[in-house]
Formats: structure tokens, sequence, C-alpha cells
């Protein structure tokens, strides 16, 4: 079965099947077809065009970063994979710039699927400038990720624009990517920098660096 008229711009040409069912074959997208019965629609396989990616970033040494830290608004996609789910996505992230230490990424709530946050067990911890950390889990079923996020509730007011965002361990989830680019993980347990191809270092979190 076919279509006499295939002119772009067209409209929908009524047909019916070999069965009597009856069917309309549609354009779409730039001369791209739909077969469309009465309850159903299949469309030709359309080529997706491709992605625009960002320019190179100009390369960041993490020892002109200051100390005390300053934070800057990325509008990146930035996205967190963990436990098969897409935990976080946002072009909305603060990024957090200390001496010595890769970016973290601060994600708003509303883009974080916060359903699967459960307070951590274990604990806060103090930063002599943002204030108290609190810990939160990821659970999915019974993949529990402990300690996987944190977030600054009550932030000190340099860094009001944290409060309620949240930060996630590379090492802690399954995949955190900056536009596609998957980040490697600062090292160390204690600290939750994500290291791009623009990063540069040396940055502290390997042994004998913590007093860096």
């Amino acid at each position: 079965m076919g279509c006499s008229d295939s002119s772009p711009g067209a409209h929908a040409t009524g047909h019916f099947d070999s069965s009597a069912h009856p069917v309309a074959r549609t354009l779409a997208r730039d001369r791209e077809w739909a077969w469309c019965y009465e309850d159903e629609v299949y469309l030709d396989r359309l080529e997706e065009p491709p992605v625009p990616r960002s320019a190179p970033r100009t390369p960041e040494s993490v020892w002109d970063y200051p100390r005390p830290p300053v934070m800057r608004e990325d509008d990146r996609v930035v996205r967190v994979e963990c436990a098969g789910q897409v935990v976080a996505e946002t072009r909305r992230a603060i990024r957090v710039l200390e001496t010595s230490h890769p970016p973290v990424f601060y994600i708003p709530p509303r883009d974080v699927r916060t359903e699967l946050l459960f307070p951590a067990v274990a604990g806060r911890t103090w930063c002599e400038w943002k204030g108290s950390a609190r810990y939160w889990d990821v659970v999915r079923g019974d993949d529990v990720r402990a300690r996987a996020a944190w977030s600054y509730p009550r932030p000190e007011p340099g860094y009001a624009p944290l409060v309620g965002f949240l930060a996630f361990y590379p090492s802690r989830v399954d995949r955190c990517t900056v536009d596609g680019e998957e980040v490697t993980a600062q090292e160390g347990d204690f600290y939750g920098g994500w290291i791009t191809a623009e990063v540069r270092g040396p940055f502290k979190g390997a042994p004998g660096t913590r007093l860096w």
C-alpha cells in the first residue's frame, strides 16, 4: 500500500489496508512519514539532530581557585545516575571553587529525586566556610548508597544560595556527567570534587595531601 501524494507539506491521505482497516499516511518533520491507524500511530524512524555540545572550556587550575571558596552558576547539563535511576539533572547547578579542590556541583532540590534520599545515620560535619553539612543516603529498594549526598540546611551567610541544594559524591553513585562528559571522582573518602577535562591539579585528597 502506498500514497500517491508525497508532496512536502501534505496533509494526510486516507487509505484502507488489506483488512479494510482505515489508515492514513501523513507527512511529518521534513518528509518523514507516519502511518496512522484509528487507534495507533506507527512512526518511521526519524534521524535525530546532533546534540549541540558546549565549546571547549578554558583550562582551570585548582591552584587559581580562591580560599574562602567562591560560588559560580553553571548552565551545563549536570546529571547524576544511581541504582539504575537518574537521581538528579539540572542546568541550574552552582559550582563551588576552592583552592586545591576540584569543583563541587550543588544541584537545586527541585531537580533532584528527593524521594530517593533519606537522612544518613552517620551525623554531620562542619565546614569552616559553609557551616554544618547534613548527609543523605540514596536508597532504591535494597540498593543503599550510604552518605552519597550532602547539603547545607542552614549555610553560613556568605553561602546562603546553597541552602537546600544537594551535592553528590561521584565515587558513591554510578555515574556523574557534565554536558555528557563523565566525571572522575576526587581521591579520598571525605571530599566530593568532580574532575572534568578542563580542571587541572594536582588535587587535594590523595594520601599525604590532607594539610594542603
